[in-house]
């Protein structure tokens, strides 16, 4: 049924596939150049990068990477991800479907989750649109879709697979000079997705977007992740109502408690969260945060979130995927061993 489907979805769909080129002036590119990597570089006899002609632009301009968005507002709003557009001092166009280069406004990168939305400046007169789904919804082995950049070379490529799993949970870093953190709540698929890719539609067989392509693991087969699109359609939201992504800030770092870190570390209980830095010297409660002005304290282990238990499925992060800004949690939380209760207003992260 679905190889069927596939083809009369892929073609109302392909037209609101978008490629994003990323390019960086040389000089900026020379002045990021590691200083134990420079001599391992090709120079020319000035000591410059040497770069082939072809690469550089009139304007000094060096095509570094690629990424892939899709539309989905006739006003020229476009879903990608984060990391593919993360830097600053970096240019990026859109290339549509025909091939036409667009100039983009960056409108909002999503604090948290590995998402951005931009704006074709100006947008086109008429425009596909792909209808957002309800990743909600999805089951264990539904068909889906993918279409992107794939390696940057090969625009609108197209694979198929299933939903491999669901909140699934990865150590990645959104973009290059961010550090490594845990991504939680993903979409797996076997569905082949390769740089070049990030931040194309997963799509579902009523060809809605149910995923946004994020990461891959190297050196494995057919594993691929992706964003829940209702963390995107939260953006959208936040940014039709009050002109930028809103999301909340609690103010603490913590490890998740299992029966392993209970025995490492000699805790007295085998789950909830605890309080502490990362790395060790760093501070676990955020001066003038919520967390601070509540009175938490590092060392302290927060064993519920609003009547929920905190697990290692059940985390506190995941909880707050689901709060927005001014919501107050209760949190218990074992304090040597005293059980006490903490109010804790949440305030928009910045």
């Amino acid at each position: 049924m679905a190889n069927n489907s596939w083809g009369a979805i892929i073609k109302k769909v392909m037209p609101a596939v978008v490629t994003i080129v990323i390019s960086k002036n040389l000089e900026e590119i020379e002045k990021e150049v590691p200083p134990e990597l420079w001599s391992f570089l090709p120079h020319d006899e000035n000591n410059k990068l040497k770069i082939p002609d072809e690469a550089v632009d009139s304007r000094g301009m060096v095509k570094i990477g690629s990424g892939s968005g899709f539309i989905v507002d006739q006003s020229g709003i476009v879903i990608t991800n984060k990391h593919v557009v993360a830097d600053p001092k970096a240019e990026y166009v859109c290339l549509g479907n025909d091939g036409k280069k667009h100039k983009i406004e960056i409108l909002a990168r999503d604090p948290v989750d590995d998402v951005a939305i931009f704006r074709i400046n100006p947008p086109p007169a008429k425009l596909v649109t792909i209808k957002l789904g309800d990743s909600n919804k999805l089951e264990l082995g539904e068909p889906v879709l993918t279409i992107g950049n794939a390696l940057g070379l090969f625009k609108n490529t197209v694979s198929s697979g299933i939903v491999s799993g669901l909140s699934r949970s990865i150590a990645a870093a959104p973009d290059p000079k961010s550090p490594v953190q845990e991504m939680r709540g993903l979409i797996q698929t076997d569905a082949a997705v390769n740089p070049g890719n990030s931040g194309g539609p997963l799509l579902n067989l009523r060809g809605e977007v149910v995923g946004i392509n994020t990461a891959i693991v190297f050196g494995a087969q057919n594993l691929s992740f992706a964003i829940p699109i209702n963390a995107a359609k939260r953006d959208l939201a936040d940014l039709k109502n009050e002109g930028r992504i809103t999301r909340p800030l609690l103010g603490l770092r913590y490890i998740n408690i299992d029966s392993d870190m209970k025995e490492k570390m000699k805790l007295p209980v085998d789950y909830g969260a605890l309080v502490m830095g990362h790395p060790p010297l760093s501070p676990g409660v955020i001066p003038n945060s919520p967390a601070e002005r509540a009175g938490l304290q590092t060392k302290d282990i927060i064993l519920e979130c609003d009547g929920a238990k905190l697990t290692t499925e059940k985390t506190l992060q995941d909880i707050l995927e689901e709060k927005d800004v001014g919501d107050i949690l209760a949190l218990k939380v074992l304090r040597g061993r005293k059980e006490i209760v903490a109010k804790v207003m949440l305030v928009e992260r910045k």
